[in-house]
């Protein structure tokens, strides 16, 4: 799986050179390996968005996961990642809203994505990729972005690790101590609200994004009747 040199910094951050997905990688240590360890690649082979879409990984971004232990199972966890990444930027001047439930956009281009998986109660998996120096391919320059194209200038991603873990720490104890707490401030980040968006899962169907619940869930409004979408992709469209 690991293509490059593992390097161990500390007891809790793993840097690799290449890896297919830290997310593979942290789940060959999960069992083991303490809460809050952290696996850094400098480039991904097979990067990983949800439902197995690749994901653009070149050197240059911050490609990271990080193993989390809370001991219970809560969906909500989600929002960790979006959230943090949220305050990284704005600690760049960058600010950027969530595209439910999990993506980070910024002017109406994705910046980041996060990709949660779990082992029940044994552990949680955050996996993180946020375009930073990064090249944004010909291709995907339309609707996606890199930190470097919006400050002008490259990030050193030392200083961004630390601040995107300071803000993953602070955003995990609010998760474990107050959730209430973390649903309204997805509440008040989720730019989708109140725009129409097209939701695909088990069935495809538009509707007006209304309200995130506090079980994390998306209502919609659909024709006049509301309906709650647990799990799905979404995709805004124009008016009606």
């Amino acid at each position: 799986m690991v293509l490059g040199v593992e390097k161990i910094i500390g007891k809790k951050i793993v840097a690799l050179k290449e890896v297919s997905s830290t997310n593979d990688y942290a789940r060959s240590i999960a069992e083991e390996a303490p809460e809050g360890t952290v696996v850094l690649a400098e480039s991904q082979s097979a990067g990983k968005g949800r439902n197995g879409r690749r994901w653009v990984s070149p050197k240059g971004g911050l490609w990271m996961s990080v193993i989390l232990k809370p001991g219970f199972v809560d969906p909500r966890i989600v929002f960790v990642g979006p959230l943090s990444v949220i305050d990284v930027l704005a600690d760049f001047g960058i600010p950027s809203g969530i595209k439910w439930p999990n993506d980070v956009w910024v002017r109406g281009q994705k910046i980041a994505g996060v990709l949660v998986e779990s082992k029940g109660k044994e552990y949680v998996i955050v996996g993180i990729g946020l375009n930073v120096n990064n090249p944004i391919p010909e291709e995907l320059r339309d609707t996606a972005v890199s930190m470097f194209e919006l400050v002008g200038k490259e990030i050193p991603l030392d200083v961004l690790l630390k601040s995107m873990t300071f803000h993953m720490d602070a955003w995990y104890r609010i998760f474990r101590e107050d959730p209430a707490i973390l649903m309204q401030k997805v509440r008040e980040r989720t730019f989708i609200l109140g725009m129409f968006v097209e939701v695909i899962g088990g069935e495809r169907f538009v509707g007006r994004a209304v309200d995130v619940l506090d079980d994390g869930s998306l209502l919609l409004d659909v024709g006049g009747s509301l309906r709650k979408v647990i799990y799905g992709d979404v995709s805004i469209r124009p008016l009606p």
